[in-house]
């Protein structure tokens, strides 16, 4: 889901929604007031210019040494006092732009945890990481070095043409044309530049949730010895996205080409200009009368000072491409899809004081996929009584998993209800109702470090005797004894039944929960492990309520009630 924050977190960009978050508006106050520093230090430049002419000319008079050393005082006065508000400046946009960023990854984090599980049009996982993680560091320079860059483009060659004009209209008549012909082109080349960043963003995300993916199925993919194909499909995503950051470079040198060009030409003719006007070869262009030594040394000082923004631009326009490309790939990652009905955090402790398992009702309910033409469920009832054990039945895609993630309240249903014990779940009750639940998933995702990690999941309400009751349980407390506790990122270590034992084992660590939802929970087993697995289950249920989701005709024999969906669907 959106959060109404995340538009505002462009600072200084106007062509983007702008809105009153606390946070927002205080980013862009603090990265504006950075550049209003670095802005000033920049014009200071302009008294430096004007002391150095001015101490030239007097020199150029007759003066001695005791005439320039007032000037020169103030000069070095001026270049601590630009170096200080250069430093100042720097220092604020770079804590506010990297607090702007943390800003951003966890209102991504906050947008994919609102989106429910079972969303067809979430981003894969691989694609997500590197969005958050590498996409996002592409703003960093794109607000501490562009936003900044940009702000001194409007300001400084103003300023700076304001105060030559009214020595030589000539001199301002040259930087007034040179310069909007540098951001014409480099407008132009920045179209271009966006584009070939999106595509190296969208092929970086690619290929990173492409090896996520072999990586999970590194297993299947040497036993069905496809590692060759495999490697040269790698290859070839590689390939292609050293061609994208090959085009990206080509377009970031081009702008410093262009630039660079017309910034030495422009400099060059205003140099030009006053040299042969000093000679009385140009005497025209100052108002009627002859500049001085002093006010072209002036002019000339400036020159490269009104350029100088511009260059600076130059060198950041990339900046701007993959920064842009970054925060589009966070909109597109934040974009509201089917949500997540109630709250997605675990509760603290188990809040279920309830002597009898619940019942399941569903009363015509109604369901479809965000984006999808065709319902999943239409019409859809079900009722199952407190501590009823029932078999999902169905080909695949039937909606056997989908019907336990709406029994879970993971996605809210389009028409129709369904009730706990009599409490119907919505987005109040989703939460609450599911304090309730322990879920045994097919494939249970398994993460690097200690057995009781990966039992607790992070909640709290978990001891450490439920822990050590839900090991000998799911007979892996030998194992835990063996292997230290540890196990690998993914389960590395772990048979497919130790596995399947320990997402046993978590359902079994919360006394609490008095309805188990298992979706295939004996898939790609063998057996005998299958067999082991069901009784575990079968005995977790005792006195629970237990939905399976399975294509094992003899494990759903073994529960009260077999339910096909292939008849109700």
């Amino acid at each position: 889901m959106t959060d109404p924050a995340r538009q505002n977190v462009i600072p200084g960009s106007l062509s983007r929604k702008e809105k009153t978050g606390g946070k927002v508006v205080a980013s862009l106050l603090n990265l504006r007031t950075g550049g209003l520093f670095q802005v000033a230090a920049a014009l200071l430049w302009l008294p430096q210019a004007a002391l150095v002419g001015s101490a030239i000319q007097k020199l150029t008079d007759g003066g001695g040494l005791a005439d320039v050393i007032l000037p020169a005082v103030i000069i070095l006065a001026i270049g601590f006092a630009r170096s200080l508000l250069d430093m100042t400046g720097t220092r604020l946009i770079f804590r506010t732009a990297r607090k702007t960023i943390s800003q951003l990854r966890q209102q991504a984090a906050n947008a994919i945890a609102a989106r429910s599980p079972i969303d067809t049009q979430r981003h894969a996982s691989g694609m997500s990481a590197s969005i958050m993680a590498e996409q996002t560091e592409a703003v960093l320079p794109y607000l501490v070095r562009f936003q900044p860059v940009r702000m001194r483009v409007v300001i400084v060659p103003i300023a700076i043409l304001l105060a030559v004009a009214p020595l030589s209209w000539i001199a301002a008549l040259v930087l007034l044309v040179a310069a909007p012909l540098i951001p014409l082109f480099m407008a132009l080349i920045g179209w271009r530049a966006k584009e070939a960043s999106a595509e190296q963003m969208v092929q970086i995300g690619d290929m990173n949730a492409f090896l996520l993916d072999r990586l999970r199925g590194l297993t299947s993919i040497r036993s069905l010895d496809a590692v060759d194909a495999t490697a040269q499909r790698f290859r070839e995503t590689a390939e292609l996205l050293r061609k994208r950051t090959m085009a990206v470079l080509r377009v970031a040198f081009l702008s410093s080409a262009v630039l660079e060009l017309f910034s030495a030409l422009g400099v060059a003719m205003v140099a030009v200009y006053v040299g042969f006007h000093l000679l009385g070869q140009l005497p025209f262009g100052a108002w009627g009368s002859r500049l001085t030594l002093g006010e072209g040394l002036f002019i000339l000082l400036l020159a490269p000072a009104f350029f100088e923004p511009l260059q600076d631009l130059s060198s950041v326009w990339h900046d701007r491409a993959s920064g842009e490309a970054a925060l589009d790939a966070l909109d597109r990652l934040s974009m509201p899809g089917t949500p997540l009905l109630g709250p997605a955090a675990h509760p603290s402790r188990s809040s279920s004081h309830e002597t009898s398992p619940p019942s399941v009702t569903i009363d015509g309910m109604e369901f479809r996929h965000s984006g999808a033409g065709a319902s999943v469920f239409q019409n859809f009832t079900l009722c199952i009584s407190p501590g009823e054990k029932v078999a999902l039945l169905g080909h695949s895609g039937s909606g056997k998993s989908t019907l336990l993630s709406l029994i879970a309240g993971l996605a809210p249903v389009s028409a129709g209800q369904i009730m706990i014990a009599g409490q119907p779940m919505t987005e109040d009750s989703a939460a609450r109702l599911r304090k309730r639940m322990a879920w045994i998933g097919q494939k249970p995702h398994l993460f690097s470090g200690t057995l009781r990690s990966n039992i607790t999941m992070g909640r709290g309400h978990v001891g450490l005797n439920a822990v050590s009751s839900s090991l000998r349980f799911a007979a892996l407390d030998d194992f835990a004894r063996d292997r230290h506790g540890l196990i690998g990122e993914g389960g590395t270590g772990l048979s497919g039944g130790e596995a399947a034992r320990l997402a046993l084992a978590r359902a079994a660590a919360d006394g609490g929960a008095d309805i188990i939802l298992a979706d295939e929970p004996t898939a790609h087993l063998d057996t005998m492990t299958a067999d082991e697995v069901a009784e575990g289950i079968l005995a977790l249920a005792a006195n629970k309520t237990l939905i399976i989701a399975t294509h094992d005709e003899a494990f759903a024999s073994r529960m009260d009630r077999i339910v096909r969906l292939d008849a109700t669907t």
